[in-house]
């Protein structure tokens, strides 16, 4: 079968992609020859194996040729469909689809994991590829911590900080109309010597009419500054204030009125101040029953992605029911009001 791909990566002839990627990650970091300097040739040899073998277990048609055929079959030309054990798979049309294996350039290999062709200061002697424009490395010097727990490159990026999240309560009338919030913030900032001070800023928030609670305002990367470290980013997330007379359902606003059951049953007007001042008369000739609601059109809140529309007001009744009724009261209540 000539050279033993599987035993070259240290996988069995049952290794799933993974496998094959977590095998490569481990060998081709510990055999790169910028990291082997004094038996570069033998590292050479051994990165450029072990890429061969990556390159043709990990492509589905190379490996089904390599299992059948060995390293023979690759490397010289697929028996025609029909041949014993031919593959049909690889028919295409009316004949055989001739394959010839072109190995992968081995740094275009390493690159594709890693994101650059050497960590370690320069590309293989004769591997072809070299080093990618921009791709070096800083520093051209080997660095475990650039590399996670197969050898797989983090390039030192910065982390970024997590997120600073706080709450902004705003009133109804805020919500209602819209309105803009000034905050002050202290936070710490970095010098070109990495040396931090302390600086107050004013972030101006301006909240649309009709937003609602949980509505998130990020200002980026204006958390306190650090060396390594990315600054976090600032959240203000809108929360609403109780109301002494609406509540918000969606983008309806509902009101509860309190009528005595006498205005239930012969009509009432209602009268409200709006949120933005304006005064309401709702009369309503409708008997009022206790789960009646009067529906007031386009008198709720401003929808925020169509601002010229807004939702419904909602009246709803709290009938409140006499605590005592005289004889002769209920003798006419009867008279009135036949069963």
């Amino acid at each position: 079968m000539g050279v033993d791909y599987y035993k070259i990566l240290e996988v069995d002839k049952n290794s799933k992609e993974d496998d094959l990627k977590k095998a490569y990650r481990k060998l081709a970091m510990k055999w790169h020859p910028d990291k082997n300097p004094n038996n570069k040739k033998e590292a050479e040899a051994k990165f450029k194996q072990i890429s061969e073998a990556y390159d043709v277990l990990s492509d589905p048609q190379k490996r089904a040729i390599y299992d059948q055929y060995g390293e023979e079959g690759l490397k010289g030309q697929v028996p025609p469909p029909g041949a014993a054990g031919g593959p049909s798979v690889f028919q295409t049309g009316d004949g055989p689809n001739v394959f010839r294996f072109n190995p992968r350039n081995a740094d275009d290999i390493f690159a594709e994991f890693f994101g650059f062709s050497s960590p370690f200061g320069g590309g293989m002697g004769g591997g072809g590829g070299g080093l990618r424009a921009g791709s070096r490395f800083p520093g051209g010097m080997f660095a475990d911590d650039f590399f996670g727990s197969f050898g797989e490159a983090s390039m030192n990026q910065p982390r970024k900080a997590a997120p600073i999240e706080n709450t902004l309560p705003c009133s109804l009338e805020d919500l209602y109309k819209g309105t803009t919030k000034k905050m002050k913030i202290s936070r710490e900032i970095a010098d070109a010597s990495g040396r931090t001070m302390p600086v107050e800023e004013i972030l101006t928030i301006e909240v649309k009419p009709g937003w609602k609670k949980g509505t998130k305002i990020t200002f980026p990367e204006k958390g306190n500054e650090q060396p390594n470290v990315i600054p976090a980013d600032l959240v203000f997330i809108i929360d609403e204030k109780p109301h002494n007379v609406f509540t918000r359902d969606g983008n309806d606003l509902v009101v509860t009125q309190k009528i005595p059951l006498v205005e239930a049953l012969t009509g009432c007007t209602v009268h409200l101040t709006t949120l933005d001042g304006r005064s309401l008369t709702i009369p309503i000739q409708s008997i009022i029953h206790p789960s009646y609601e009067e529906i007031v059109p386009r008198e709720g809140m401003p929808i925020p992605k169509e601002p010229t529309k807004r939702g419904n007001l909602r009246i709803k009744f709290n009938i409140k029911f006499p605590s005592r009724l005289t004889a002769e009261q209920k003798a006419g209540i009867k008279r009135l009001l036949p069963p």
